[in-house]
């Protein structure tokens, strides 16, 4: 049995400051423009590309902080998730997703703890956007623009390591159930964020359990992205090979 939202296929993963995402990405490649296509895993806005790292650990960095609010409430972010001001995320143009960091304002010391969810910003200097939330927190809604320090907390939660040599098509199991009716009830609820999510029934010997299982990837680096935004809705993601 399928569930899936038919939406996210075809609506823009970015939503940045600027310019922010994949479609920003298609954008200047469909423009004609002359540089190589980014590396796998990195994106290019503006002419300038971006490799995102891999792991967030140990990392910090000293710059410009903005925020982003009302006109881009509802919209889809990078991560695939739709971006709420009055959240605690932020944009960052190279931690991985779901990374949670720390945001010190410089001149006062206020701070704020944010998860990394979207891409951005893309103007120099600037190193983080913030939501309206966390702006307002740090009290520059009228500044607009503060040098803050970023540290990374934590990479994205509940992320285990693919098994060494698993090979794809992959699809995160966030359940498995011996109750039918709970397996599609989690799949009804996740139908509505996600593209392709299914109930696969599974014989244990003992038992048939139905396992709930969301997306369809071509590699673990593919299935990050998701992987991370489950862990978020306090699901417990893990990696399996479709057949």
């Amino acid at each position: 049995m399928r569930w899936g939202s038919d939406s996210t296929a075809s609506e823009s993963p970015g939503t940045g400051a600027v310019h922010r995402g994949a479609a920003a990405v298609v954008i200047l490649l469909l423009a004609g423009c002359a540089a190589a296509p980014p590396p796998p895993g990195g994106y290019r806005v503006k002419g300038q590309t971006y490799v995102p790292l891999a792991r967030a650990d140990g990392f910090t960095e000293t710059g410009l902080a903005s925020w982003y609010g009302p006109g881009f409430h509802g919209r889809r972010t990078s991560s695939g998730e739709i971006y709420d001001m009055h959240a605690r995320t932020a944009a960052h143009k190279l931690l991985p997703l779901g990374t949670t960091v720390r945001v010190t304002r410089l001149d006062d010391g206020r701070q704020v703890t944010a998860r990394i969810n979207d891409r951005g910003p893309f103007v120099k200097g600037r190193v983080i956007d913030l939501s309206y939330a966390l702006a307002r927190e740090l009290g520059m809604l009228r500044e607009g623009v503060v040098r803050v320090r970023v540290e990374a907390l934590s990479g994205p939660r509940g992320m285990p390591a693919p098994p060494p040599g698993l090979m794809g098509p992959f699809a995160w199991q966030v359940g498995a159930f011996a109750v039918a009716a709970n397996a599609e009830d989690l799949a009804r609820a996740l139908g509505r964020s996600y593209a392709e999510v299914t109930v696969e029934p599974y014989d244990r010997g003992d038992a048939v359990l139905q396992r709930v299982w969301v997306g369809r990837y071509d590699s673990p680096d593919q299935a990050q992205r998701d992987g991370a935004r489950l862990s978020d809705r306090g699901l417990q993601p893990i990696l399996v090979r479709r057949d």
